[in-house]
Parts: C-alpha cells; sequence; structure tokens
C-alpha cells in the first residue's frame, strides 16, 4: 500500500504493490520509495521517457543513493549513474558496464495506477519505526 501501513502477512511475499497515480508519480523523474523491510530494500522509481522503471534504491557497488544519480542516454540505452562513484546502470536491465548489477522490478500500470512487483510493502512516506522491546 502506498499510504506507509503495514499488513504483516504480506511481508516477503512478491506481489504487485500500488503506489499511487500515474499523473503525480510522473511529476518527478526519480524517487525514493520505502520498503516495510527496512533502507537495504528500498526502491527507486524513474519515469523517463512516458515510462517507468523500478530499481534497488542503493546502489551495488557501495550503497549509493540510485535516486539522487544522474540518468543518461547513450546509444539508446538509458542509465542512471551512481552519485557516489560514478558506476552506471542500464535501467532496464540494472546491469553496468563494470560487471555489478542492480536488482530491478517490474512496474505495470493498471487503472492508471502504478504498480511495483516486489517482496515487501512500499511507501512513498517512511514507515513508522518499531520501538525497541
Amino acid at each position: 500500500m502506498a499510504s506507509g501501513s503495514v499488513d504483516e502477512n504480506t511481508h516477503n511475499t512478491v506481489l504487485w504493490r500500488l503506489l499511487g497515480p500515474v499523473t503525480e508519480l510522473s511529476k518527478k523523474q526519480c524517487r525514493l520509495v520505502y520498503s516495510a523491510l527496512g533502507f537495504n530494500s528500498d526502491v527507486c522509481l524513474i519515469f523517463i521517457k512516458g515510462e517507468f522503471f523500478a530499481m534497488d534504491a542503493r546502489c551495488a557497488h557501495a550503497g549509493g543513493p540510485i535516486c539522487q544519480g544522474d540518468i543518461e542516454e547513450a546509444d539508446g540505452i538509458l542509465q542512471v549513474f551512481c552519485p557516489w562513484h560514478d558506476y552506471d546502470f542500464n535501467i532496464r536491465t540494472g546491469k553496468s558496464q563494470t560487471g555489478l548489477q542492480q536488482e530491478v522490478y517490474e512496474v505495470k500500470i493498471e487503472e492508471e495506477r502504478v504498480y511495483v512487483k516486489h517482496a515487501s510493502p512500499l511507501s512513498l512516506l517512511p514507515f513508522p519505526q518499531n520501538p525497541k522491546s
């Protein structure tokens, strides 16, 4: 759910997760989407050339913030560059010319709403922190 609520029964099950309306999500080229599993499972949602793409929000090299990277097209391939060390990742496949692999996620549009296939609930807002017992 995009609201920030967590359904305990849907953790670690790969499902289509509703993020929100196309009209709203298409206003930004890159946006961080929070995972209920925490920081290392967050997703970077990319909107470019009329399409949505999704990949891990943390760079496979050193955990840099992919959503803050530049997106460029070279030889017909759209790539995002990690802002920390300039590693490139194909936004369709997650492959880098360096040999690294960024996890990518399927995205679908249904009834003008954006969904990402992911193993945890996703939200445009951070999930509440669980107090330590």
